[in-house]
C-alpha cells in the first residue's frame, strides 16, 4: 500500500461491486445527524410538577431549543424566548423543606413561594451580590458582595457585614517612639525658618500617631488582609459562627501552542492549549474565620494518616534515593453539618492514591480522619470525586451521620459514618456501581441510579435512608436517565436502547408503573433502515478475565471471512451496553460493515467504564498492556468461534482507541493486518496531566512505566497496513503526535502507512466532510487489504 490515500479509484469501486452490498453508504451516514431525526436532552419540571422542559428540534432550527410538554395533553410545544428567560434563576437556593427559594437578578434578592407561587425583592444591593442562601435561622440570608459575606434579617430588613476581608496588605507600623525620620538640610532649615509650616507638619505627625493608637486598640474592628491572594469558595456556617474560604496556588506550568493554518485572517495563529504531563502541581489552603473570635487560621494536613506514603512502584528503582516528605494534596471546600455544628472536608493526595474525609475541629483546624481509601494505582470511580470536587458526600439531617462513596470492596457503593462513633454502613453492596444518590424531600429516603440487573444498564431506586430494601422503579431494558418532579410523584426518564436513540417518558413514583412515552423523534429515512441491536458477548482473556463485548454478525449468506474491531476511545468510557451509544456514527459504520460481510466486535477492554476498580485500574504503569491483550483475545474468539479468518482481522480507533491501535498495529502485527488509528496519542509523555499521571505517574518519577506504553518506542515493529488520520488544530491530542510518529516511520524505512488530515478539525470532529472523507478512507483501507479477490 502506497502512501496515497487521498482519493477512491474508479478500479476499486468496480472491485467493490463484486462483493456484498449495503443500502446504507459511508456519505449516507456521515450526514449532519440531523438526518436522524430530533432527540430529547437535559430535562427539567417546573416548578407545579405539570410541565417537563427538554432542549429538543422538531422545526429543523440550527440549534437544539427548549421544548416543554404540559402532562394534562401531553402535546409537545416550543417555548417562546420570554418563558425561557423567566426559568432562568441565577445562583438560586432552596430552604430546608423545599417551599422557599432564592435567586438573583441584577443587583436583587428574589425570594420565591413555591408552595403559594408568588415572589418578592427582599433585597436591591449597591454592588454585585452572590451566593444567597439560608442559614440555619431561615429568617437570615446570608450572601457575598465586594469579597466577604453579610447576612440579611428578613423581618427587620437590615443586613449585617459579617466578614472584614482585605485584599490588601496590613498597613506598616510607625510608631510614636520610632526613631525620627532625618530631614535633608533644606527641609529642617525651612521648618526652623516658617513657624506655621512647622506647626502644620507637626499636627500631621500628631493625627498620625493618634490615628495608629487607635489601630492598635484591641477594641479595633478586625481586619483579615489577604495580602494580595484572592479568596474563593468563601462560605458561611448555617448557625453564622464561621465564614470559609479557599486559596488557590497553581503551578507555573509551561503550556503548548497549537498552530491554526486556516484562521479566517489568512494568517498562521496560534491556539493556547493545555500544559504536558509533569505538571507543578496546584495547591490548596483552606482558611477557617472565627467570627466570634475575630481570628483567621488555616486548616493543616500534617497529621493526615498516610501522607508521607511512597507508592508501591519506588520499589522498581531501587538506585533512586526516595525523599520522605508529605506529600501535596488537593482540598475541597468543607461541607457544613445542616445545623452549622460541624464540618467535613474531602482531600485528595495530588498523585491521586489517597483520598481522606476529614472531620474538622471549626475551632482550631485541626483534621480527624473519617474514612481514608487508598489505591495504588489511582483513586476514581462513580462518585469518588476528582481534584477540587468531593464528588458524593455530606450530610443526614441529624448531623450525626455523613454519607458518601467508597470503592473500598472493588465497586463504588454508598455508605454511612456516624462521625462520632466512627462506625461505617455500607448501604449498597454487590458486583455493580452506584450513581448519583440523592435524599429525598421528606428526607426519609435515597434515590439512586445502580447498574445492579446488568453492567450495561442503568435502573432507578428507591431506599430508606438507613439502609434496606432497594426498590427497582424502572423496568425498560437500556438506560433509564431519570429526572424527578418536585413533588416526587413523577419520574421523567430519558430511555434509549442499543439500536434506539433517546425518547422522554412518564411514569408515576411507584413500582411497576408503567412509563408512557411522550416523544417520538425518529426521522422516517432513519426508522427506513433496520439497526442491529448487536449481541452482547464475553471471551476469556488470557489470564481468564471474562471480557465484555458486542459482536455484529452479518447474514451467513455474505459473510466475507474478514473482521473488524473497535476501540473506543477515553479508555474510562463503557460502550459494551444496551443504550443508545454516544459513538453512533461508528455504531452504523458498524452496521454498513455487517452488511458487507464483515464480523464486527467492540470490546470494553481493561480501563473500561462500568466494571468497578480492579477493570479501571488493569492498565496502571502499562497502557498497551491487558488492554491491548485483551483486543488480541478478542480476534482469538472471533478466529475460533464465528469463522473469521485469522489472517483478515483490522482493527480501529479514536484518541485511546487510535492509541490501541498503533500498538496492535507495531506489537501485534501478526494479529492484526490492518489498523486506522484517528487522532492518536502517540507519547504519552506529550499528553495532559490529569488524566497521564494517574494512569503512568509522571515521566520524571517512573520513566518504566512510560517506556512501555508509547507506541513510538514500538514503531518499528509495524507490518500490516496503517492509516492515521488527525485534526491539525487539535488541542487535546495535539497534531504533534502524528508528526513526530511519521518523521519515525519515516526514518525507520517503513512505507506501508499513509496520513490523512483535518486542518480544520479539533479532536471531536464537527464537519460532516470530514467524518465522510475519514471513513471512506477507512472502509477503503479494510476492503483493499482484508477482502480477498
Amino acid at each position: 500500500m502506497q502512501r496515497k490515500l487521498f482519493f477512491l479509484p474508479l478500479l476499486f469501486i468496480a472491485l467493490t461491486e463484486l462483493h456484498a452490498q449495503s443500502s446504507l453508504s459511508v456519505e449516507y451516514i456521515m450526514r449532519d445527524p440531523k438526518w436522524m431525526g430530533t432527540f430529547p436532552s437535559s430535562v427539567r419540571w417546573n416548578d407545579d410538577s405539570q410541565q417537563v422542559y427538554f432542549k429538543y428540534n422538531s422545526e429543523n432550527d440550527p440549534a437544539d431549543s427548549l421544548y416543554k410538554i404540559n402532562l394534562t395533553d401531553s402535546k409537545i410545544t416550543k417555548v417562546p424566548w420570554p418563558e425561557e428567560k423567566s426559568l432562568r434563576k441565577n445562583s438560586s437556593s432552596l430552604n430546608s423543606d423545599k417551599t422557599l427559594r432564592l435567586y438573583l437578578k441584577d443587583r436583587k434578592i428574589i425570594l420565591e413561594d413555591l408552595s403559594k407561587n408568588n415572589s418578592n425583592i427582599i433585597l436591591e444591593w449597591f454592588q454585585n451580590i452572590s451566593n444567597p442562601s439560608f442559614l440555619a435561622d431561615e429568617n437570615l440570608i446570608a450572601f457575598n458582595s465586594d469579597g466577604n459575606i453579610f447576612v440579611l434579617n428578613r423581618t427587620s430588613g437590615n443586613v449585617e457585614k459579617v466578614t472584614n476581608i482585605s485584599s490588601g496588605s496590613k498597613p506598616s507600623s510607625n510608631k510614636s517612639n520610632a526613631k525620627e525620620e532625618e530631614l535633608e538640610f533644606l527641609e529642617k532649615d525651612n521648618l526652623d525658618l516658617l513657624k506655621i509650616v512647622k506647626e502644620r507638619k507637626d499636627a500631621q505627625k500628631a493625627s498620625r500617631e493618634y490615628r495608629e493608637a487607635i489601630a492598635d486598640n484591641d477594641d479595633a474592628e478586625f481586619t483579615y488582609y489577604t495580602e494580595g491572594k484572592n479568596p474563593v469558595n468563601l462560605s458561611l456556617s448555617p448557625d453564622g459562627n464561621f465564614a470559609t474560604f479557599s486559596y488557590y496556588n497553581r503551578g507555573s506550568n509551561k503550556n503548548t501552542k497549537v498552530p491554526d493554518y486556516v484562521d479566517a485572517s489568512g494568517y498562521t495563529t496560534e491556539l493556547n492549549a493545555r500544559s504536558k504531563v509533569g505538571n507543578e502541581p496546584t495547591t490548596v489552603e483552606v482558611g477557617i474565620y472565627d467570627l466570634q473570635r475575630d481570628t483567621v487560621y488555616f486548616i493543616s494536613t500534617s497529621g493526615l494518616p498516610g501522607i508521607k506514603d511512597l507508592p508501591d512502584y519506588v520499589k522498581d528503582y531501587p538506585e533512586k534515593t526516595w525523599e520522605e516528605k508529605e506529600r501535596t494534596v488537593i482540598l475541597s471546600q468543607p461541607y457544613f453539618s445542616k445545623d452549622g455544628k460541624k464540618a467535613i472536608i474531602n482531600i485528595r493526595s495530588n498523585d491521586n492514591k489517597d483520598r481522606w474525609i476529614s472531620l474538622i475541629d471549626l475551632t482550631t483546624g485541626e483534621l480527624t480522619t473519617l474514612d481514608r481509601q487508598r489505591d495504588e494505582a489511582w483513586i476514581a470511580g462513580p462518585g469518588m470525586g476528582f481534584s477540587f470536587s468531593g464528588g458524593t458526600l455530606g450530610w443526614l439531617p441529624d448531623n450525626k451521620h455523613i454519607y458518601f462513596q467508597s470503592e473500598a470492596t472493588g465497586y463504588s457503593h454508598l455508605y454511612l459514618m456516624d462521625v462520632e462513633s466512627g462506625k461505617k454502613t455500607a448501604l449498597t453492596s454487590g458486583k455493580y456501581e452506584v450513581f448519583d444518590p440523592f435524599i429525598s424531600k421528606d428526607n426519609k429516603s435515597w434515590y439512586l441510579t445502580t447498574s445492579e440487573v446488568d453492567p450495561g444498564e442503568r435502573h432507578f431506586y428507591k431506599m430508606p435512608l438507613m439502609g434496606g430494601k432497594m426498590d427497582k422503579l424502572t423496568t425498560m431494558t437500556g438506560n433509564n436517565d431519570v429526572t424527578l418532579s418536585p413533588d416526587e410523584k413523577k419520574l421523567a426518564i430519558l430511555y434509549s436502547y442499543s439500536n434506539k436513540p433517546t425518547e422522554l417518558y412518564i411514569q408515576d413514583n411507584k413500582v411497576g408503573a408503567k412509563p408512557i412515552q411522550l416523544t417520538s423523534g425518529q426521522s422516517e429515512e432513519f426508522k427506513s433502515y433496520e439497526w442491529r441491536d448487536p449481541q452482547i458477548v464475553k471471551f476469556t482473556a488470557e489470564d481468564g478475565a471474562q471480557v465484555p463485548a458486542r459482536l455484529y454478525s452479518p447474514d451467513p449468506a455474505k459473510k466475507n471471512g474478514a473482521a473488524v474491531i473497535f476501540v473506543h476511545g477515553a479508555g474510562y468510557l463503557q460502550n459494551v451496553h444496551k443504550w443508545w451509544s454516544s459513538y453512533f456514527r461508528e455504531y452504523m459504520f458498524h452496521n454498513l460493515l455487517t452488511d458487507l460481510g464483515y464480523t464486527v466486535l467492540d470490546i470494553d477492554y481493561r480501563a473500561s467504564a462500568g466494571y468497578g476498580r480492579d477493570w479501571r485500574t488493569g492498565i496502571y504503569r502499562h497502557m498497551g498492556g491487558k488492554d491491548l491483550s485483551d483486543q488480541v483475545d478478542g480476534a482469538k474468539y472471533l478466529v475460533a468461534s464465528q469463522g473469521v479468518d485469522a489472517d483478515r482481522i483490522g482493527i480501529y480507533g479514536g484518541s485511546y482507541g487510535g492509541f490501541i491501535t498503533l500498538m496492535a498495529l507495531f506489537n501485534e502485527s501478526d494479529v492484526f493486518k490492518s489498523g486506522a488509528a484517528l487522532r492518536s496519542v502517540t507519547d504519552w509523555a506529550h499528553y495532559n496531566h490529569g488524566y497521564t499521571s494517574n494512569i503512568l505517574n509522571t515521566p520524571e518519577e517512573d520513566p518504566i512505566a512510560y517506556r512501555r506504553s508509547g507506541p513510538i518506542y514500538f514503531a518499528e515493529g509495524l507490518k500490516g497496513n496503517l492509516l492515521m488520520a488527525h485534526g491539525m488544530v487539535d488541542v487535546n491530542v495535539h497534531f504533534q503526535d502524528v508528526v513526530r510518529l511519521s518523521q519515525r516511520l519515516i526514518e525507520l524505512g517503513k512505507d506501508n502507512w499513509e496520513m490523512a488530515i483535518y486542518p480544520v478539525e479539533d479532536h471531536g470532529f464537527v464537519e460532516p466532510s470530514s467524518w465522510t472523507d475519514e471513513y471512506k478512507r477507512i472502509l477503503k483501507l479494510f476492503n483493499s487489504t482484508l477482502l480477498e479477490d
